[in-house]
């Protein structure tokens, strides 16, 4: 087992004036004047369940599917990183590549900046804490964890990126996972370029995913129990969950979609295909939908079958 430990947080950075100027902008409320129907096209980079709803950023924006149509959101396009939580419906996170991180509270009909105190950095991914949805972590690149405990009203720096294989790596994907650490509190699982890794909530060090069991053994002389882990050193691209069902974690890497039901620790493949988007359905994770280089595609049984997405279905 390798532990990781932080680095000092003087690596902090220095905001610039302007930045908190730019927060103080607000965005137009109100739905883009897209006709029901609207149609997805491109690569989906993010998707995510508001409720039923589902939302999805293409290179035309962020589009919000209900009933039997796509409506696009009015925000800017190329959102980089999406975020919602089931205990929070109508809530919706959505950052950008230039540091911008907007929120909404009605469904996307009006947003508001959510940034103050974030450097201007891009925005690699975000995920609302498990049990806490007023809590918020952002995840920056070239720079580290964010946190915010007042649902993106103010922001402070929490974690540097994890060290693997001898260098910092961003984090692509960032999940919380409502298992406890045995330090107190609940897991933050990050995919990277160097692999998979977690750090608890009390940010005291990046670890590897190990048997509930694998530091007893260790104290006794013993051999931890070997595990069916993910390929060693490959891309964990995105991360995706049901926060009522945490043992139950989805992976994207460029080898397909990868399914663990004991919270990381053991592994095994469900599909070849590399996915550009992933999400899971809070009601229902054995829900699952994709989207790859054809478009989307959905499972109902946890991702051992495919079909193609239809608009005219409940899907």
């Amino acid at each position: 087992m390798t532990t990781h430990f932080a680095r000092a947080l003087s690596r902090r950075r220095v905001l610039s004036s302007g930045l908190a100027a730019m927060g103080a902008m607000l965005l137009a409320p109100g739905l883009a004047l897209s006709a029901p129907g609207t149609a997805l096209s491109g690569t989906v980079t993010a998707l995510a369940f508001d409720g039923p709803a589902i939302l999805a950023v293409t290179p035309d924006g962020l589009l919000r599917r209900e009933g039997d149509a796509w409506t696009r959101l009015d925000v800017p396009t190329g959102p980089s990183a999406l975020a919602t939580h089931p205990d929070r419906p109508g809530m919706i996170l959505a950052g950008w590549q230039d540091g911008a991180l907007r929120r909404s509270l009605d469904s996307g009909q009006s947003w508001t900046p959510a940034n103050a105190g974030l450097p201007e950095a891009a925005i690699l991914s975000i995920a609302v804490a498990a049990q806490a949805p007023d809590t918020i972590y952002a995840a920056l690149e070239g720079d580290g964890l964010w946190r915010s405990e007042d649902g993106g009203e103010a922001w402070t720096f929490v974690m540097d990126r994890p060290y693997l294989d001898g260098a910092e790596h961003d984090v692509l994907s960032l999940v919380s996972v409502a298992h406890e650490t045995g330090m107190g509190g609940i897991w933050l699982y990050a995919g990277t370029r160097a692999g998979l890794t977690r750090v608890p909530d009390c940010f005291c060090r990046w670890q590897d995913v190990v048997a509930g069991d694998a530091m007893d053994a260790l104290a006794m002389g013993q051999a931890p129990v070997e595990a069916a882990s993910l390929p060693e050193g490959a891309p964990v691209e995105i991360l995706a969950l049901a926060p009522d069902t945490p043992e139950r974690l989805y992976a994207a890497l460029p080898s397909g979609l990868w399914l663990s039901t004991d919270a990381g620790v053991n592994w095994e493949q469900t599909a070849s295909d590399p996915v550009t988007a992933l999400t899971t359905d809070p009601a229902d994770p054995l829900h699952v939908i994709a989207a790859d280089a054809a478009g989307l595609r959905v499972s109902r049984d946890g991702g051992t079958t495919w079909s193609s997405f239809d608009l005219s279905k409940d899907s």
